[in-house]
């Protein structure tokens, strides 16, 4: 056996002509990861000297990079090279301090090496045993988070719930409504199942009716419910239950209701307490999408935007957004995990083990629609424990107040006007209505400024339409704006709008 051994070995080592390949060499490793991190240290450095909106036309890169790849190696300097020069110019730089489009995505040091440390591991923690720590640290996590936001014990697992990180919203929103759909289903019957019905308001975000698509929801049965910007675009309590009443009186089922705090378009706040109400008459999982707004949450000036949270079934907010723990992390919890793994697990005979089968441990896998998944509260861990919970406060409260700045600059300008309340740091604003001007040249008009404003390069905002009026939207919080920028973004608008104005009555 040993002469075999030996002789395959020389034969192998006699065919391998060529330099062992080695994807992981450490010391390979170091050097590239030094030059990484320098290149990507000037890149935030110098951020600001690029246009925010990348200016390249559709189909540019294909001209830049060979149609096929490499037979041999490249060195990593030219790979970065062409870093420079192909792939920034494409891109829409999110973290420069100019973007002021849709909501930010915030990072920071703490977050980008706590990534690191996730991808050292390379942990797939679908259960405990997969690697226990990374099972523990995100049950402490959520709790720590959980702690902040003051929410009740029972979506702690140190009470009856617990708290899953999820990649997005959606994906939070489809494993709560699967729950809430098997629920239903077990005590009416699955050939119901074209009987469920699902509300949310025509201001909850778009991805909602993907999800319920995914999730079986009959498209006719998808109610968005108007708002009016009387109630400031927020879902109506009265509305809702009158829209409930007339499906029951059809022989419908509800289902599920989607509340936000904080909405894409205006940061509507839905009010959670009294939809609440609504929703236990007829035993609907309420579900409570504060993507963004929910962060604010964990400032005590804030936290009653939650007010009536213990009434909901699950809870969701997005770290990525405001808590600067970069892309993608989404934090739902819930207060009966059982209904999600009642409906989402799975147990192969090949991940079967003494330990998970004592049920006396967590499988995330069994929390999402997935299997494998990344060591992701390491990032959240990091942030938490480098900045703690006083220097998030503020960070939160200084965005805020930059907002509070640039609707100040906006109210001094007789031009325009603010369109809804600024509750956290988006304001929405426009241009009102010149004498001899109808509504339709006023849109006109707008779109104009907005798309000027972004040609330059110099900011980026982004618009909307809610209640038939269009109107631009100017979101603060990219980590690195401070409020030189809001200001300067300021002044282009106004030397922009009176470029535009000259030509109205030109």
């Amino acid at each position: 056996m040993g002469s075999l051994v030996s002789d395959f070995l020389t034969m192998s080592k006699s065919n391998n002509n060529s330099k062992e390949f080695n994807p992981l060499d450490p010391e390979e490793f170091r050097e590239k990861a030094h030059k990484a991190v320098d290149f990507i240290a000037d890149y935030y450095k110098n951020i600001e000297n690029y246009p925010v909106l990348s200016q390249v036309q559709p189909g540019y890169l294909r001209n830049r990079i060979p149609e096929t790849p490499p037979d041999a190696p490249e060195s990593f300097d030219t790979i970065l090279r062409d870093v420079q020069n192909d792939i920034i110019p494409g891109m829409t730089h999110w973290l420069s301090p100019n973007f002021f489009a849709f909501f930010p995505a915030t990072v920071s040091s703490a977050a980008f090496v706590g990534d690191m440390l996730s991808n050292c591991f390379n942990a797939v923690g679908f259960n405990w045993l997969a690697s226990p720590a990374a099972t523990e640290l995100e049950m402490v996590v959520m709790d720590w988070l959980a702690t902040m936001l003051q929410l009740p014990k029972s979506f702690k697992f140190s009470g009856s719930g617990g708290g899953v990180l999820q990649s997005t919203t959606s994906e939070a929103v489809l494993c709560t409504l699967i729950a809430a759909r098997d629920r239903a289903l077990k005590e009416i019957g699955v050939q119901h199942v074209g009987k469920l019905v699902v509300y949310g308001s025509d201001q909850t975000h778009s991805t909602f009716m993907k999800v319920c698509k995914i999730a079986g929801i009959h498209p006719e049965n998808i109610r968005s419910i108007p708002t009016i910007l009387e109630d400031d675009f927020s879902l109506s309590p009265k509305l809702l239950r009158k829209v409930v009443e007339a499906d029951v009186a059809k022989g419908l089922v509800p289902l599920y209701l989607c509340a936000t705090v904080g909405t894409t378009s205006t940061t509507a706040i839905d009010p959670i307490k009294h939809l609440a109400d609504v929703a236990a008459d007829y035993r609907i999982w309420v579900h409570v999408d504060a993507a963004y707004g929910g962060s604010a949450c964990i400032c005590p000036e804030y936290r009653h935007f939650l007010d009536g949270v213990e009434r909901v079934d699950s809870l969701s907010l997005s770290p990525h957004k405001w808590l600067l723990t970069y892309l993608d992390c989404c934090c739902l919890w819930t207060k009966n995990p059982n209904l999600i793994i009642n409906s989402l697990s799975t147990n192969p005979e090949y991940l079967k083990n003494k330990i998970n089968d004592s049920d006396s441990v967590v499988s995330y896998k069994d929390w999402q629609v997935g299997t494998g998944r990344k060591f992701k509260s390491l990032r959240l861990w990091l942030v938490l424990r480098s900045y703690g919970v006083t220097n998030l406060r503020n960070h939160i409260r200084t965005d805020i107040q930059m907002a509070v700045t640039f609707e100040r600059l906006v109210r001094s300008d007789p031009r325009f006007e603010i369109v809804v309340p600024r509750r956290f740091a988006l304001v929405c604003f426009r241009l009102k209505q010149f004498n001899g001007f109808d509504s339709a040249y006023t849109e006109l008009l707008n779109k104009r400024l907005l798309d000027r404003v972004n040609s330059t390069g110099r900011v980026y905002m982004t618009h909307t339409i809610v209640g038939g009026v269009y109107l631009l939207r100017f979101a603060v919080g990219a980590t690195l704006t401070r409020d030189h920028h809001v200001v300067a973004a300021w002044e282009l608008i106004r030397e922009t709008t009176d470029a535009l104005v000259k030509e109205c009555y030109a």
